[in-house]
């Protein structure tokens, strides 16, 4: 089942998230990539298998599989960044914040697709999960990048709304 379909089961309390993905996915602002790989990497970081496959099943005809790839490693290694700056961040002893991390993330200097799009994807996962250094970070580096303060709302309001569907599903 495709993505826009499973949205057409949410409930009627609901219906602010269908409309809300219809506009979405008609979003002329991103790229396709940008937009398809955001897409994912919000399903993934919400892990809700349901919305994982219909949202990969729509985004396999517009990302290549490199991009597939990406959007999934974005979910993957801010799983484990966020949960580790977020501490870092949050930690009173300052120490932590020298510490070498010691976490591979190679992904990250290595993505396989643009850097830009990879960072907005991670981006987006980190709003999912609440890690503000990380947001700091990965807003710095798009904009290093030239990339539009619409764009970055954009992909995440890309991840609100996915975090919304997926919450909404999971509770059904």
């Amino acid at each position: 089942m495709l993505f826009t379909e499973l949205t057409k089961t949410l409930p009627d309390y609901a219906k602010d998230q269908r409309l809300n993905v219809s506009s979405l996915v008609a979003e002329q602002l991103l790229t396709d990539q940008q937009k398809w790989g955001t897409f994912v990497a919000c399903a993934h970081a919400c892990a809700y298998k349901p919305l994982i496959d219909a949202v990969e099943e729509e985004a396999a005809t517009k990302l290549t599989p490199e991009a597939m790839n990406a959007a999934r490693a974005a979910a993957s290694v801010m799983a484990m960044n966020n949960i580790y700056y977020r501490f870092t961040h949050l930690a009173s002893r300052a120490e932590y914040r020298t510490m070498p991390a010691k976490l591979r993330m190679n992904v990250i200097g290595a993505p396989g697709i643009d850097k830009a799009d990879f960072e907005l994807f991670s981006l987006a996962v980190s709003a999912i999960n609440g890690c503000g250094m990380c947001i700091d970070a990965h807003d710095k580096v798009l904009a290093g990048h030239g990339v539009s303060a619409e764009k970055i709302q954009a992909s995440v309001r890309i991840a609100a709304v996915v975090h919304s569907v997926a919450r909404t599903l999971q509770a059904l």
